[in-house]
């Protein structure tokens, strides 16, 4: 029988590194999208395939459609089917309010939101040929509640994302699961750049004061694609570790 094939967008890094390799664990085939860090998505692949996966990356950039299209026909030449998609890759351009360009917000909603949509749009294709599949799509906290104007951009293509799930959820039901996480703070490679002192003082605004490992949410990636939420359809899970 087949194992089950999962493709993860920006899934050199971060969390999108720690869900290739549970799912890896779990006895998925995975997909590594990357588009900028090859060596971390090789070392990802090299990593999975410890654990008997048939791990495979692919470079391509998911603003760009064809791109996107021809990753895809990768995908399905060689696996023939795409059973869970997690929707991970995004970029931000941290900045000053009145510094933000129109350009780089464009930029932030190509990659993140419509990026995100166009995939999950031509991956369904092939999901419903089959009548079944799961897609989980990353969005964060600052989607929901934890706005900072810094970030204005990819705040928005969170809650976008937020609002796509729900409408992708409903039209690809009922074959199809489409749910969301929405982590917080998390000890990706871009947030362990920033001053201790200041991850310290936002780790204070944190119930459980710690900012999260990425395998706490991967593991919860896992558990949306899994049969234990089976009847989890249309939802945004938080995993921020309670914000006071």
């Amino acid at each position: 029988m087949n194992k089950k094939v999962v493709l993860i967008t920006g899934a050199s890094l971060g969390i999108g590194a720690s869900t290739a390799i549970k799912f890896a664990k779990e006895g998925y085939d995975v997909i590594i999208n990357y588009n900028t860090h090859k060596n971390e998505a090789l070392i990802v692949q090299k990593e999975a395939i410890k654990y008997g996966s048939d791990a495979m990356t692919i470079k391509a950039d998911i603003s760009n459609e064809q791109e996107v299209i021809d990753m895809i026909e990768k995908v399905i030449d060689k696996y023939h089917h795409i059973d869970v998609l997690v929707n991970n890759a995004g970029i931000a351009h941290d900045d000053e309010f009145f510094d933000h360009t129109v350009s780089n917000f464009k930029k932030v909603l190509n990659t993140n939101l419509v990026g995100t949509f166009f995939i999950s749009q031509q991956v369904a294709r092939y999901m419903l040929d089959y009548s079944s599949g799961v897609i989980i799509n990353v969005s964060s906290n600052n989607g929901i509640d934890c706005f900072n104007p810094y970030s204005i951009d990819y705040d928005a293509s969170k809650a976008g994302i937020i609002s796509l799930t729900h409408n992708l959820a409903k039209a690809l039901a009922p074959n199809i699961r489409v749910n969301s996480v929405a982590p917080g703070w998390t000890r990706t490679p871009s947030v362990m750049e920033m001053l201790p002192e200041y991850l310290e003082e936002e780790s204070k605004n944190i119930m459980l004061e710690r900012i999260a490992q990425p395998e706490e949410i991967a593991n919860v990636i896992y558990f949306l694609a899994s049969d234990n939420a089976s009847y989890i359809n249309g939802e945004i899970i938080r995993v921020d570790g309670g914000i006071k």
